[in-house]
């Protein structure tokens, strides 16, 4: 999704900036300038350093909602199979669009996303919408993940809410949900 949007929004003369992680779809429009990242903590330094230059941000996937622990004991040398059983233990991850969100300069616009069962989806969205301080969160089902294919519900902190008129493609609903994003932008 996140190189759909980034993609037609350099077309639309957006000045686009893409931090991507490990995935091997590129943005087909020269313009947009991308940052890789690999890690949790690689992708909050890049967004500490690119969010407060950005008009808007979009969010369009977080990194992961946990990592595994780290254990001090495993620091200093080869850790050595054993015998016995081994606990991973996994820890959340930062939330970064809060983060973000929550030191914005007047006037930046933040778009989040929200992959939730079907059930849970408007809840969800309503939450996230309010917990993390954004704009707009864009809804979608469980079922669309690693889909070609996108349905959403969009809600704004205005109370609106817009749904895809039908299952569009990425390439579809990209240029969709960017008439949405610049015309709450323009209205304010």
């Amino acid at each position: 999704m996140g190189t759909a949007l980034a993609t037609h929004a350099a077309a639309r003369g957006w000045d686009v900036t893409l931090l991507m992680g490990p995935a091997p779809i590129a943005p087909t429009d020269t313009a947009v300038r991308m940052l890789r990242f690999r890690s949790c903590a690689d992708l909050q330094a890049l967004l500490a350093k690119e969010t407060p230059g950005a008009d808007v941000l979009v969010m369009a996937a977080a990194v992961a909602d946990y990592r595994p622990k780290v254990d001090p004991a495993f620091f200093g040398g080869k850790f050595r199979r054993k015998s016995e059983n081994l606990t991973l233990e996994l820890e959340p991850t930062p939330d970064l669009l809060a983060q973000v969100a929550s030191a914005r300069r007047p006037g930046q616009y933040m778009v989040g996303f929200a992959l939730e069962p079907r059930a849970e989806l408007m809840q969800s969205a309503r939450d996230k919408l309010v917990r993390k301080k954004v704009d707009m969160v864009v809804g979608n089902p469980l079922e669309t993940m690693d889909s070609p294919d996108v349905e959403a519900i969009v809600l704004t902190a205005k109370g609106e809410e817009f749904r895809t008129p039908s299952l569009m493609t990425k390439a579809d609903f990209a240029p969709w949900l960017l008439s949405l994003i610049e015309g709450a932008v323009a209205g304010r």
